[in-house]
């Protein structure tokens, strides 16, 4: 197994003891790890902060409803290959020209270790996870249309986000190292805000967190603000002035906290029903 530094996190990115556990045991273990946790909480960043870490490179799969494994592995482009074949002067015989790599591909072939975010694997198929188990455990494909192998050169350090829209299967779950990212508290929340925006006035700042955590606490929020929206919140807050808030129908800027016209209602109807300003 590939010796690494222990993880602590980055100068911009903060972390706990339990993700700090479960990302060194996905390094010794050399098993993918899937990060869970509601939006904000920042699954994403921490591939980031992982790749910043190790000084790695970092490679970016985004998956989408329509993504398939495949996608991931290599594209055959054969359009571009007809469309050469009629007009173009290239030699079509070489369909190597024609494959491209997709991210796990790049990942294998990097002369160098990488990280690899593997986002929101849940909003692909319910399939898509257990298409790719083959390759992510024998780190190895081949290309059906060449008959080629594609092998890792190096294990790239692969983290996998879900935000829970379905579930995924028990035989992906076994072979991953697994940690739920729990929203910050309110003392891990002042620290990444002051990281953001160092100096600011403690006063303010706990005003802010006051706010920001009443209104999460609200029943009938349909999203909850997350942490970089408190962070746009206080840079308003910032460079308009503003030097003391409290969560009344005349909070400012609420815009930048809540999304839904739902939400706004709903906290109107939290402050008593007084009509708030609104600053946009």
């Amino acid at each position: 197994m590939t010796e690494s530094r222990s993880f602590s996190g980055t100068d911009s990115y903060l972390t706990d003891p339990g993700l700090e556990a479960a990302v060194q045991a996905a390094l010794v273990l050399e098993k993918p790890l899937l990060v869970r946790g509601e939006p904000g909480t920042g699954k994403t960043l921490l591939a980031e902060a992982i790749a910043e870490a190790e000084g790695l490179d970092l490679i970016t799969w985004h998956v989408k409803s329509t993504t398939r494994a495949q996608d991931g592995l290599y594209v055959y482009d054969t359009v571009q290959r007809l469309y050469d074949s009629r007009f173009g002067d290239h030699d079509v015989r070489d369909i190597r020209e024609y494959i491209h790599m997709g991210p796990l591909g790049r990942a294998f072939e990097s002369d160098r270790r990488v990280v690899l975010l593997i986002d929101e694997v849940d909003k692909a198929d319910i399939e898509f996870p257990n298409d790719l188990l083959h390759e992510l455990d024998r780190m190895r494909f081949t290309v059906a249309e060449t008959g080629d192998v594609v092998a890792a050169r190096h294990r790239p350090i692969v983290i996998i986000t879900s935000n829970a829209e379905k579930e995924l299967p028990d035989a992906f779950l076994r072979r991953c190292v697994f940690h739920f990212i729990d929203f910050p508290d309110r003392d891990l929340m002042g620290r990444i805000v002051e990281v953001h925006h160092p100096g600011i006035d403690e006063d303010l700042l706990q005003n802010a967190l006051d706010v920001f955590y009443g209104v999460r606490d609200m029943d009938r929020l349909r999203k909850r603000p997350s942490t970089s929206e408190l962070i746009d919140w206080i840079a308003m807050l910032q460079a308009l002035g503003v030097t003391e808030v409290t969560k009344d129908a005349d909070t400012p800027y609420l815009g930048t906290l809540l999304k839904k016209e739902q939400d706004l209602t709903a906290y109107d109807d939290d402050a008593n029903g007084r009509n708030r300003r609104r600053f946009m």
